[in-house]
């Protein structure tokens, strides 16, 4: 499980939902990160796909990630997409998560990031959709 973050904003930018994603937004919203992986490879990959592009194959499962990692990289933005202006600055950084996904998101919270520092992904429930984000563990 994943901690939830409420967020009274409607997301600047709301996820594309579509019939093979709709699991994973829906388990985000409860505080659980899926992604897919290969039945016969067993290689993750990040977002969800319905073909592991290790194999190329459709055979794809559906599994739950512990959400925690280290900090790989990050940056503050200080100009942005329209969407996006009324959170500026906010940083991105880039997360290793434990189980050997390297993934870009969103870093919130107040602890600053530091590389290679512990981070823990975070579900952030908006008026109208959900994400994720990076948040440093203190």
């Amino acid at each position: 499980m994943i901690d939830i973050v409420t967020v009274d904003t409607p997301h600047p930018y709301p996820p594309r939902i579509s019939a093979f994603t709709r699991p994973f937004w829906e388990a985000l919203a409860e505080g659980r990160l899926l992604t897919t992986r290969s039945v016969a490879t067993r290689a993750l990959t990040f977002p969800p796909k319905p073909i592991s592009p290790a194999d190329w194959t459709t055979e794809v499962e559906w599994v739950e990630l512990s959400g925690s990692g280290v900090l790989y990289s990050h940056t503050t933005i200080h100009a942005a997409p329209t969407a996006f202006v009324g959170d500026l600055p906010y940083r991105v950084a880039i997360i290793d998560l434990d189980e050997g996904i390297r993934l870009a998101t969103r870093h919130i919270g107040e602890i600053a990031p530091v590389i290679g520092a512990p981070v823990d992904l975070v579900a952030v429930r908006h008026t109208d959709a959900v994400s994720f984000a990076a948040r440093s563990r203190a």
